[in-house]
This record gives structure tokens, C-alpha cells and sequence, in this order.
């Protein structure tokens, strides 16, 4: 079982933010199961939680422990 990482990304206010950080999400982590909620800000995902928050940062946004 992959265990999955919860970020509260508030400056993520858009559909174009959630594209945005999906797709960072996913070119860092391929295969890694993703979600994100724009209403409560969260994004979930699976895979390595550092190398996430990474691609999450690099795209712009700032990932905070949910």
C-alpha cells in the first residue's frame, strides 16, 4: 500500500492553478494517484511526499502540511 500525502495549497484559486499543479504533480511522480479538491484547497496524492511538495513549489504554489 502506497501511503498518500495531504497539502492545504491556498494560493490555488483556479481551475488553470489545479491544471497547473496536477500536471507538475504528475510529470514528477508518474503513475501516482492524484487528486485535488479547488473548494477546500487540498491536494492528495500518492508516491514519494517530498519529491511532491517539490514539484507543487516549482510550479508556483505553497504546499502546507493538511
Amino acid at each position: 500500500m502506497t501511503d498518500k500525502t495531504i497539502f492545504a495549497v491556498n494560493d490555488m484559486t483556479c481551475g488553470h492553478c489545479v491544471g497547473t499543479v496536477r500536471k507538475a504533480l504528475e510529470e514528477a511522480l508518474p503513475g501516482a494517484d492524484i487528486a485535488i479538491d479547488l473548494e477546500t484547497h487540498k491536494v492528495e496524492f500518492t508516491g514519494d511526499r517530498k519529491t511532491g511538495e517539490q514539484a507543487i513549489r516549482e510550479a508556483g504554489y505553497t504546499p502546507e502540511a493538511a
